[in-house]
């Protein structure tokens, strides 16, 4: 690995430190606005022998690395690193497009792993705290209940209305199901106990009735642009680390040239 130095450079210090500059804020960004989300996954049960640490890891190992490439390269005018920066982001813009892509072809697919990631997790509700909460707030937000609708609580051992379930939440479920009341000031955690021992046609008074991946579909449609909007700005994010590590390797070159 090599890096040129000159008495004289004439390297744009305007190029160099805005480059600089771009990868620290690329590093912070990365780093504390995916953290929660990442410390989220963690929580999430493994699916297919998928434990999502290992999505931590690679998320935080490649975040390191291109920080690195691009501080180190802009201060030192080291080519190499800069080309590795730029081409690395280029391939993950790549990866991004071909992941729309691919979203967009296999719809059906995707809906079917999503539904089995879901299910897989409500099925272990109790056993994480964390997960628990996770999945709680993606109900209240999306006012949902269940993967595809609320029996799909029955997986649950806890919420089953299987025979042999002792537990007081039998054919009931979690508390983020229940309507809410603006008006309470107190969460009713109990809200959501034997309302599937009712009628079906009953439960819409008590609890939301809609799966959250249909809650998830609907979704989709009216918020397209804000989607498209924060898939462009990212996108132009990624766009102008390229041309500034890209702008920063040709004066390099030309410098390298002169002498």
């Amino acid at each position: 690995m090599y890096y040129y130095r000159y008495e004289n450079t004439e390297v744009s210090c305007c190029y160099k430190y805005l480059m600089f500059s771009y990868n620290i804020i690329f590093w912070v960004l990365v780093c504390f606005g995916s953290q929660g989300v990442l410390l989220d996954l963690t929580q999430v049960t493994q699916l297919h022998g998928f434990d999502p640490v290992w999505l931590v890891l690679v998320v935080g190992g490649v975040t390191f690395i291109l920080g690195f490439a691009g501080c180190v390269g802009a201060l030192r005018e080291n080519i190499c690193l800069l080309k590795f920066f730029s081409g690395m982001i280029g391939f993950i813009f790549f990866l991004e497009l071909l992941a729309a892509v691919l979203a967009v072809v296999f719809q059906s697919q995707v809906r079917a792993w999503l539904n089995d990631f879901f299910l897989a997790n409500i099925k272990a509700y109790r056993d994480d705290i964390d997960l628990q909460n996770l999945i709680d707030s993606l109900q209240r937000m999306n006012n949902c209940c269940g993967a595809e609708e609320p029996n799909d609580w029955d997986l649950n051992a806890y919420f089953s209305c299987n025979d042999t379930n002792r537990s007081r939440e039998k054919c009931g479920v979690p508390f983020s199901c229940c309507l809410s009341d603006p008006a309470d000031s107190v969460v009713n955690t109990q809200c959501g106990y034997d309302v599937r021992n009712k009628p079906k046609k009953e439960w819409s008074n008590d609890i939301y009735t809609k799966g959250c991946i249909a809650a998830l579909e609907d979704w989709l449609p009216g918020n397209l642009y804000t989607v498209a909007i924060v898939f462009i700005v990212i996108s132009l994010l990624q766009m102008v680390g390229i041309y500034l590590a890209k702008t920063l390797v040709t004066d390099i070159e030309k410098a390298k040239f002169s002498y």
